[in-house]
């Protein structure tokens, strides 16, 4: 099966807003470490710790989105150039690439907002059982 020109240009909406949301993700999660580390800093407790080891994990996740989200980008980009040069099956073979990029990208997503709900359920836990950070231990 031969595809057009057009069928990666598909893509670019969708991964442009992906890529967009990641970034916001990123500088979302890179506040709040910078808050809990000056925190950390004043205040040292394990709590606070833990928490910038959990949105460590996050953002590198984020980092790996991000990385299969440009890749997965260019790679349509050159399916396209590709195609534009009626090498169809070389164009085929790296959108599919392509296309395998960004459901890993995608996969990442999810793990990196089961992290970010699984520590939010923990914290809202916590409140409810009366626990603080400054009464924990």
């Amino acid at each position: 099966m031969e595809i057009s020109l057009t069928t990666p240009a598909l893509l670019f909406p969708a991964i442009s807003l992906l890529l967009l949301a990641y970034t916001n993700r990123f500088l979302t999660l890179a506040g709040l470490i910078r808050n809990l580390y000056k925190l950390y800093k004043e205040q040292p407790d394990q709590s606070i710790k833990d928490q910038i080891s959990n949105l460590k994990k996050r953002v590198s996740l984020i980092k790996n989105m991000q990385l299969f989200g440009i890749v997965s980008l260019l790679l349509c980009v050159v399916s396209m150039f590709a195609l534009y040069e009626a090498w169809y099956s070389l164009g085929s073979i790296i959108f599919g690439i392509s296309l395998v990029l960004l459901m890993i990208s995608l996969v990442l997503s999810i793990i990196e907002i089961q992290i970010s709900v699984k520590a939010l359920n923990i914290q809202l836990g916590d409140m409810e059982s009366g626990k603080t950070d400054n009464n924990e231990k």
